[in-house]
């Protein structure tokens, strides 16, 4: 049966979803998702078409789609830690959040992936690897085994994460950032683009560098404004 997709935003993830899925369809040679619309709280892109799918509305009008399953692409450097409350605008359970995964990713059968995760081009993940709902990764990432990654975080290009390492939910880890192996990653932290991280990190903190080093605090206590 043919899934109907439903992608929140329309920014360059969310238009890079819809590759996958184009590219999923393809390596199964029949279809196996339809993606229906964009959502995006813009009104000025509300009706518009992004290579032939249609911008649909706002992101609360996601009930009004009874049989759409659903995929978000909203996230970046400056709202990550906000991810949480973005989508839970829509009302949609995390049951109704499709796990989108590129044919060209390698993942382990013994590593479990969440609701709502998008695994992209060329993402390996190896042996017991427990990965969150609503997390999304960018091409090329490393995750190694025994590794926990929260929900919500965000795992950009080129990442490469040792073994036994927990990250914690609402986190942004930078392009081509590596993470030394045990060690713990707290809540709403932001790793810089090509830091280096060889030890723990505190909740809602920014590091960077080569070692990574403490930059400033992410947010406040909970979703909130930034410090």
């Amino acid at each position: 049966m043919v899934k109907k997709i439903i992608i929140l935003g329309t920014g360059g993830n969310c238009i890079d979803i819809l590759d996958i899925i184009n590219d999923i369809n393809a390596a199964c040679r029949t279809t196996t998702y339809e993606c229906a619309g964009f959502l995006d709280d813009n009104k000025s892109n509300w009706g518009k078409e992004l290579y032939g799918v249609k911008v649909l509305g706002p992101l609360d009008s996601a009930t009004s789609y009874k049989d759409c399953y659903f995929v978000n692409g909203i996230g970046n450097p400056f709202n990550f830690w906000k991810k949480k409350e973005i989508i839970s605008k829509t009302n949609i359970p995390d049951e109704r959040f499709e796990t989108i995964i590129h044919p060209s990713a390698c993942i382990s059968s013994m590593s479990q992936l969440g609701h709502g995760t998008v695994v992209f081009q060329n993402v390996t993940i190896t042996s017991n690897v427990q990965i969150g709902n609503h997390v999304i990764i960018l091409p090329n990432c490393v995750i190694s085994h025994d590794d926990i990654i929260g929900d919500y975080t965000c795992i950009t290009g080129g990442v490469c994460i040792s073994g036994g390492v927990t990250v914690g939910h609402s986190c942004y880890l930078g392009t081509n950032a590596a993470i030394i192996g045990n060690i713990k990653i707290g809540n709403y932290c932001l790793i810089g683009m090509g830091s280096v991280v060889l030890d723990s990190i505190d909740d809602n903190t920014v590091v960077t560098g080569n070692p990574a080093r403490y930059l400033k605090k992410t947010i406040s206590e909970g979703y909130g404004t930034k410090t």
